[in-house]
Protein backbone atom coordinates (compact mmCIF):
# COMPACT_ATOMS: atom_id res chain seq x y z
CA UNK A 1 0.00 0.00 0.00
CA UNK A 2 1.71 3.41 -1.35
CA UNK A 3 1.68 5.98 1.11
CA UNK A 4 -0.66 9.26 1.27
CA UNK A 5 1.22 12.29 0.21
CA UNK A 6 1.01 14.48 2.91
CA UNK A 7 -0.87 17.61 1.65
CA UNK A 8 0.78 20.20 3.70
CA UNK A 9 4.00 19.33 1.32
CA UNK A 10 4.47 21.95 -1.06
CA UNK A 11 1.85 24.29 -0.11
CA UNK A 12 2.01 27.68 0.35
CA UNK A 13 3.18 29.37 3.26
CA UNK A 14 0.51 31.37 4.93
CA UNK A 15 1.21 35.19 4.68
CA UNK A 16 2.52 37.25 8.00
CA UNK A 17 -0.13 39.12 9.47
CA UNK A 18 0.68 42.86 9.42
CA UNK A 19 -0.76 43.31 12.99
CA UNK A 20 2.63 41.60 14.07
CA UNK A 21 4.89 42.86 16.31
CA UNK A 22 8.05 43.73 14.16
CA UNK A 23 5.40 46.15 12.30
CA UNK A 24 4.34 47.69 15.88
CA UNK A 25 7.82 48.84 16.23
CA UNK A 26 8.11 50.14 12.72
CA UNK A 27 4.91 52.32 13.69
CA UNK A 28 6.63 53.30 16.60
CA UNK A 29 9.82 54.28 15.18
CA UNK A 30 7.67 56.53 12.57
CA UNK A 31 5.30 57.71 15.78
CA UNK A 32 9.01 58.75 17.27
CA UNK A 33 10.31 60.85 14.81
CA UNK A 34 8.26 64.21 15.42
CA UNK A 35 8.72 63.32 19.12
CA UNK A 36 12.27 63.79 18.47
CA UNK A 37 12.00 66.49 16.11
CA UNK A 38 10.16 68.63 18.68
CA UNK A 39 12.48 68.12 21.67
CA UNK A 40 15.62 68.56 19.28
CA UNK A 41 13.74 71.97 18.09
CA UNK A 42 12.57 72.81 21.36
CA UNK A 43 16.31 72.51 22.77
CA UNK A 44 18.22 74.23 19.97
CA UNK A 45 21.06 71.67 20.67
CA UNK A 46 21.89 74.28 23.56
CA UNK A 47 19.37 73.05 26.16
CA UNK A 48 21.38 70.38 28.18
CA UNK A 49 17.78 68.67 29.62
CA UNK A 50 15.95 68.82 26.41
CA UNK A 51 19.18 67.38 24.24
CA UNK A 52 19.15 64.70 26.43
CA UNK A 53 16.01 63.85 26.39
CA UNK A 54 16.06 64.05 22.41
CA UNK A 55 19.14 61.84 22.12
CA UNK A 56 17.35 59.03 24.14
CA UNK A 57 14.11 59.63 22.18
CA UNK A 58 16.24 58.89 19.06
CA UNK A 59 18.42 55.99 20.52
CA UNK A 60 15.34 53.93 21.62
CA UNK A 61 14.04 54.51 18.28
CA UNK A 62 16.67 53.32 16.12
CA UNK A 63 17.37 50.05 18.46
CA UNK A 64 13.60 49.31 17.49
CA UNK A 65 15.27 48.76 13.78
CA UNK A 66 17.50 46.12 15.27
CA UNK A 67 14.62 44.06 17.27
CA UNK A 68 11.90 44.51 14.52
CA UNK A 69 13.82 43.23 11.69
CA UNK A 70 15.01 40.26 14.00
CA UNK A 71 11.48 39.68 15.38
CA UNK A 72 10.72 39.80 11.57
CA UNK A 73 13.07 37.22 10.47
CA UNK A 74 13.17 34.62 13.37
CA UNK A 75 9.00 34.70 13.49
CA UNK A 76 8.39 34.59 9.71
CA UNK A 77 6.53 37.50 10.05
CA UNK A 78 7.85 39.51 7.16
CA UNK A 79 5.23 41.16 5.30
CA UNK A 80 5.01 43.53 2.61
CA UNK A 81 3.87 46.68 4.73
CA UNK A 82 7.31 45.85 7.00
CA UNK A 83 9.45 46.00 3.66
CA UNK A 84 8.06 49.40 2.64
CA UNK A 85 7.89 51.27 5.93
CA UNK A 86 10.86 49.88 7.49
CA UNK A 87 13.06 51.48 5.34
CA UNK A 88 11.33 55.17 5.45
CA UNK A 89 11.43 54.63 9.00
CA UNK A 90 14.89 54.46 9.17
CA UNK A 91 15.56 57.28 6.52
CA UNK A 92 13.44 59.78 8.15
CA UNK A 93 14.70 59.23 11.63
CA UNK A 94 18.12 59.32 10.54
CA UNK A 95 17.58 62.48 7.74
CA UNK A 96 15.90 64.41 10.70
CA UNK A 97 18.75 64.22 13.19
CA UNK A 98 21.25 65.08 10.45
CA UNK A 99 19.08 68.12 8.84
CA UNK A 100 18.69 69.14 12.29
CA UNK A 101 22.45 69.07 13.42
CA UNK A 102 23.58 70.40 10.08
CA UNK A 103 20.54 73.24 10.88
CA UNK A 104 21.84 74.28 14.00
CA UNK A 105 25.82 73.89 13.18
CA UNK A 106 26.71 71.32 14.38
CA UNK A 107 27.40 69.10 11.73
CA UNK A 108 28.87 70.34 7.78
CA UNK A 109 25.73 70.11 5.10
CA UNK A 110 28.37 68.29 2.94
CA UNK A 111 27.66 64.68 5.38
CA UNK A 112 24.34 65.21 5.64
CA UNK A 113 24.11 65.22 1.98
CA UNK A 114 26.33 62.90 1.28
CA UNK A 115 24.49 59.70 3.78
CA UNK A 116 21.08 61.02 2.96
CA UNK A 117 21.87 60.70 -1.09
CA UNK A 118 23.23 57.15 0.01
CA UNK A 119 20.41 56.66 2.20
CA UNK A 120 17.37 57.72 -0.27
CA UNK A 121 19.13 56.25 -3.52
CA UNK A 122 19.64 52.46 -1.68
CA UNK A 123 16.11 52.84 -0.92
CA UNK A 124 14.86 53.49 -3.91
CA UNK A 125 17.02 50.32 -5.43
CA UNK A 126 15.29 48.46 -2.65
CA UNK A 127 12.19 49.49 -3.54
CA UNK A 128 12.40 48.87 -6.86
CA UNK A 129 13.42 45.10 -6.71
CA UNK A 130 11.24 44.93 -3.66
CA UNK A 131 8.33 43.21 -5.90
CA UNK A 132 10.92 40.22 -6.53
CA UNK A 133 13.55 39.61 -3.48
CA UNK A 134 14.86 41.43 -0.50
CA UNK A 135 18.66 42.07 -0.14
CA UNK A 136 19.54 40.91 2.78
CA UNK A 137 21.79 43.89 4.75
CA UNK A 138 25.36 42.72 4.65
CA UNK A 139 27.41 42.84 7.60
CA UNK A 140 28.67 46.14 6.57
CA UNK A 141 25.44 47.45 6.33
CA UNK A 142 24.44 46.80 9.65
CA UNK A 143 28.31 48.37 10.76
CA UNK A 144 27.02 51.29 9.12
CA UNK A 145 24.13 51.37 10.57
CA UNK A 146 25.27 51.14 14.40
CA UNK A 147 28.08 53.87 13.39
CA UNK A 148 25.36 56.23 12.40
CA UNK A 149 23.64 56.22 15.10
CA UNK A 150 26.77 56.35 17.82
CA UNK A 151 27.83 58.75 15.99
CA UNK A 152 24.61 60.99 15.35
CA UNK A 153 23.70 60.44 19.34
CA UNK A 154 27.33 61.86 20.35
CA UNK A 155 26.55 64.73 18.47
CA UNK A 156 23.36 65.05 20.27
CA UNK A 157 24.28 65.18 23.66
CA UNK A 158 25.46 67.37 25.24
CA UNK A 159 29.06 66.37 25.86
CA UNK A 160 31.98 69.08 27.37
CA UNK A 161 33.50 70.49 24.59
CA UNK A 162 36.60 68.26 25.43
CA UNK A 163 35.37 65.16 23.91
CA UNK A 164 33.31 66.47 20.88
CA UNK A 165 36.31 65.10 18.68
CA UNK A 166 35.32 62.33 19.58
CA UNK A 167 31.81 62.72 17.59
CA UNK A 168 33.61 64.15 14.72
CA UNK A 169 35.77 61.18 14.48
CA UNK A 170 32.82 58.67 14.45
CA UNK A 171 30.74 60.30 11.77
CA UNK A 172 34.10 60.50 9.68
CA UNK A 173 34.14 55.93 10.25
CA UNK A 174 30.17 56.30 9.50
CA UNK A 175 30.72 58.61 6.33
CA UNK A 176 33.37 56.28 4.68
CA UNK A 177 31.31 53.06 5.67
CA UNK A 178 28.27 54.58 4.64
CA UNK A 179 29.56 55.24 1.18
CA UNK A 180 31.75 52.03 0.57
CA UNK A 181 28.52 49.98 1.94
CA UNK A 182 26.93 51.97 -0.90
CA UNK A 183 28.92 51.23 -3.80
CA UNK A 184 28.73 47.47 -2.41
CA UNK A 185 25.14 47.36 -2.23
CA UNK A 186 24.87 48.54 -6.12
CA UNK A 187 27.13 46.41 -7.14
CA UNK A 188 25.07 43.48 -5.79
CA UNK A 189 21.93 44.50 -7.16
CA UNK A 190 23.23 44.94 -10.26
CA UNK A 191 24.63 40.62 -10.08
CA UNK A 192 21.38 39.50 -8.87
CA UNK A 193 19.99 41.18 -11.83
CA UNK A 194 22.20 39.82 -14.11
CA UNK A 195 21.34 36.56 -12.67
CA UNK A 196 17.70 36.75 -12.82
CA UNK A 197 17.52 38.24 -16.11
CA UNK A 198 15.17 35.56 -17.77
CA UNK A 199 17.50 34.30 -21.52
CA UNK A 200 15.92 35.31 -24.87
Amino acid sequence: MSAQPDPAVGAARPAAPVLNVANALTVLRLVLVPVFFALTVASRLVHAELRMAATTVFVVASLTDFVDGWIARTLDLVTTFGKVADPIADKALTGTALVLLSWYGHLPWWVTVVILVREIGITVLRFGVIHREVIVASWGGKVKTALQILAISWYLWPFPPRLQPVGAVLMALAVGVTVVTGVDYVVRALRRRRTVRPSR
